[in-house]
């Protein structure tokens, strides 16, 4: 194993019912709360009005952003931070998933700097304070209500990047696996997928000796895949919407990652076809991964033989350790493509006409990849087998 420090102090709060301890958490950080969400679902099913319900009994002054978008932009965490520092605002508070998250993460460290947003993004400054931040997770996907990670896009540069500092993590997380219930199907299935590929890309290290981050990755792998299909079949069924929930969250809180050091080069291919083409993030991720491992298998061939032994199930007798890698990889395809996630970059409209502007993205901050560094020529060849 490498070296680590294992450090998470977010406090989190699972479960049906879990809600109703909301007005007493928002309660030591202030009385002037910021409510960030998206769309507006959560005021058709009804979230919305417990969450004011509840800050009603913490006696809070409340201020709203609303709009978020899936992909959230600097644009809006701008709107955010002007509120913030304006009206004084003590606590931000996030109800959605992980885009309005990540938004509120950035809009927490920009309340309280002097600059540009954006340069937290990019890493011109680092924050020193950030307000405090509360989450209610109505979607299961990015595992940001239990990490101290954001992406953000620039919509006017077609620029994406993920960004994060200690600072971010929440104070508290409330995840009732009922606010779940009327995420629709291809959102469920977006959220599936990002989970899937956030341990993937932990599961891809060089670090020696790390038998149990290994099992703990197919572990929370076999579940979801267990889990999946049946939830897919009976959206509103408490117990799976429970499970699948505690996975995402498990999947990048870096419990299962100490330790070692994953790759993260799919995440950053994704991120640049998403900051030119606003494609949803779970999408991207399927299409781009498989041929990421495919592409890797040189590389990756021992890795990726027993990923597909020990979760895909594939039966090794009479084949080449080639051939057992790259079923597994089929299998993967076939899991993903039968839950309803797309393929191909054409299942979006997405030709080569944009080719290079997304390897100029991918590549903004050079080689990349904690695996496999991918160069430019890498980069192209991946888009180019996901066409």
């Amino acid at each position: 194993m490498d070296l680590f420090t294992f450090y998470n102090p977010t406090k989190l709060i699972f479960g049906k019912g879990q809600m109703d301890v909301l007005h007493s958490e928002v309660a030591q950080y202030g009385k002037k709360v910021l409510v960030v969400y998206g769309g507006g679902s959560i005021k058709k099913n009804g979230i919305y009005d417990k969450v004011m319900d509840e800050l009603s009994k913490a006696d809070a002054e409340v201020f709203e952003l609303a709009g978020v978008e899936p992909n959230p932009r600097i644009s809006t965490v701008r709107k955010g931070a002007e509120i913030c520092k304006n009206n004084g605002v003590d606590i931000v508070l996030a109800v959605g998933g992980g885009s309005v998250i990540d938004c509120s993460k950035t809009i927490a460290a920009a309340a309280l700097y002097d600059g540009d947003p954006w340069d937290l993004v990019v890493g011109k400054a680092t924050p020193e304070k950030v307000l405090p931040l509360g989450t209610i997770l109505t979607l299961a996907a990015t595992g940001s209500e239990m990490n101290s990670g954001a992406v953000i896009t620039n919509w006017e540069t077609h620029e994406k990047y993920g960004w994060g500092s200690p600072l971010l993590y929440p104070k508290f997380s409330i995840l009732d696996p009922e606010n779940t219930y009327t995420v629709p199907r291809d959102q469920t299935v977006y959220g599936i997928v990002d989970m899937m590929s956030h341990v993937l890309e932990q599961y891809y290290f060089k670090s020696p000796n790390a038998p149990l981050q290994e099992r703990l990755c197919e572990s929370v792998l076999t579940t979801i895949m267990e889990t999946a299909p049946k939830l897919l079949e009976d959206l509103q069924n408490y117990e799976y919407r429970e499970t699948i929930m505690y996975c995402g969250t498990m999947a990048l809180n870096n419990m299962i990652r100490m330790g070692t050091k994953g790759d993260w080069g799919t995440h950053n291919l994704e991120h640049a076809v998403s900051a030119v083409y606003d494609i949803p993030h779970g999408g991207g991720l399927a299409i781009l991964f498989p041929n990421w491992i495919k592409y890797t298998l040189d590389e990756g061939l021992e890795k990726t033989k027993q990923l597909a032994i020990r979760v895909f199930h594939v039966d090794p007798q009479g084949k080449s350790d080639r051939e057992i890698a790259l079923e597994g990889v089929g299998r993967l395809r076939q899991f993903w493509n039968q839950i309803g996630a797309p393929e191909k970059l054409a299942d979006y409209g997405i030709g080569d006409d944009q080719l290079e502007l997304m390897v100029d993205r991918a590549m903004a901050n050079g080689p990349f990849g904690g695996f496999r560094t991918l160069d430019r020529d890498d980069v192209r060849e991946i888009y180019k087998m996901s066409l």
